[in-house]
């Protein structure tokens, strides 16, 4: 199953070059990724109930083409890697300019937290599936976590 939202940009996404500006482009696949949850039926209120969160280690941009301001854009997401049980994830983000154009690809690298203990974990069997359900990209794998990783939960 493909996930994509079209956003309206705002004033406030560009800079002074007339473009959006770096960091915004990351603030739209994160809002993404809280609507994806959201149409999936996890809340911000099903984090706190279950006392697990997503954390990120790793976050890149990959600048393609510009977008100019008033341009609206699409952002999508797919999965480019998984941990067999889903403790670990790794997700793109393609951003498409107004044209359609691909502007940039954010890939993301994240796991769960478990917020009472403050150390990494197993997400609830919910959270797993959606995971599981999304688009994978072609270039799609299994990672494979060292056991001094894995929570002793």
């Amino acid at each position: 199953m493909s996930f994509s939202v079209q956003f309206k940009t705002r004033w406030a996404d560009f800079d002074a070059n007339i473009h959006m500006r770096h960091t915004a482009y990351n603030d739209y696949a994160a809002e993404l990724r809280l609507r994806f949850f959201k149409e999936h039926t996890i809340t911000v209120q099903d984090f706190t109930k279950e006392n697990v969160g997503p954390i990120l280690f790793e976050e890149n941009t990959k600048f393609l083409r510009e977008i100019h301001m008033g341009e609206d854009i699409t952002v999508n997401l797919k999965v480019t890697g998984l941990s067999s049980k889903g403790e670990r994830w790794k997700i793109q983000h393609e951003v498409f300019n107004e044209a359609g154009k691909l502007s940039a690809i954010i890939t993301v690298y994240g796991a769960w937290l478990d917020l009472v203990k403050r150390k990494l974990t197993v997400p609830p069997a919910k959270f797993q599936e959606i995971f599981n359900e999304v688009e994978k990209t072609a270039d799609f794998k299994e990672i494979v976590l060292n056991k001094e990783l894995v929570s002793d939960k």
